[in-house]
């Protein structure tokens, strides 16, 4: 059986075939953050668990579904950038013969 791809489709390496690497890794690393900062300042077990899911659960939800199949490192970079500079355009179109 031979399989044929068009030039201009784009192979994207995945894990699992759901999520790109860089984002399991942006998944890793907030992980251990959120992790080592509860193991500092929280002594409770129970606690830890239940902040650690309510705090890492919805970022990996994110990470999977996506947004439009856009990358979540790149929508937070989108994101961030839209905070530092928000501008706001206003496109009106203006009827010359009235």
């Amino acid at each position: 059986m031979k399989f044929i791809f068009p030039q201009n489709y784009t192979f994207k390496n995945k894990i699992f075939g759901f999520i790109d690497y860089s984002v399991a890794i942006m998944n890793i690393i907030w992980a251990i953050m959120v992790g080592g900062l509860l193991h500092l300042f929280i002594s409770d077990i129970n606690t830890k668990i239940i902040i650690f899911i309510i705090l890492c659960f919805p970022v990996f939800l994110l990470s999977i579904s996506g947004i439009h199949g856009e990358n979540m490192i790149y929508v937070f970079f989108y994101m961030f950038k839209f905070f530092i500079k928000q501008k706001l355009f206003f496109y009106c179109k203006t009827n010359r013969y009235r």
